[in-house]
């Protein structure tokens, strides 16, 4: 079993903080035989008529010396998962999660704004001090 991300309850409590019930902790999947764990699983009532809506978050936290290294892992995680829910789950939009900061610096450059329009990455911006959501872009 893979090791949680240092900001792994943050983002958890930001997501129940927004009515989000965490399901899974981690999110198991298997596909083509590989067995696979994002960091979260949860779905929240919307309204009757829409039904459930639900999610999967892969939580990132961009402390390491290299973000771009951090940002290769992520991408490369990022896109096996929506593959392998594509296959097993397809009513669940993935999301990868990362902190305010590294939105704010790394995240704004022109290079990775490049790649997250090109392969379409659902953000979750989240605030690891105050545990809350900031922000959603898919």
């Amino acid at each position: 079993m893979s090791a949680k991300d240092i900001f792994h309850d943050a983002v958890r409590k930001g997501l129940e903080k927004e009515d989000w019930v965490i399901t899974d902790d981690p999110l198991r999947i298997r596909s083509g035989r590989v067995d696979m764990q994002i960091d979260l699983g949860a779905e929240r009532i919307i309204a009757a008529e829409r039904g459930e809506e639900k999610i999967a978050v892969e939580i990132k936290s961009f402390i390491s010396s290299s973000n771009i290294s951090e940002f290769h892992t992520a991408l490369g995680q990022f896109l096996n998962y929506r593959v392998a829910l594509e296959e097993q789950q397809p009513d669940r939009v993935l999301y990868l999660a990362v902190p305010q900061g590294a939105y704010q610096t790394f995240f704004n450059l022109p290079f990775v704004q490049t790649i997250t329009q090109r392969f379409q990455l659902s953000l979750l911006i989240y605030d690891p001090n105050n545990e809350v959501i900031l922000t959603w872009k898919k």
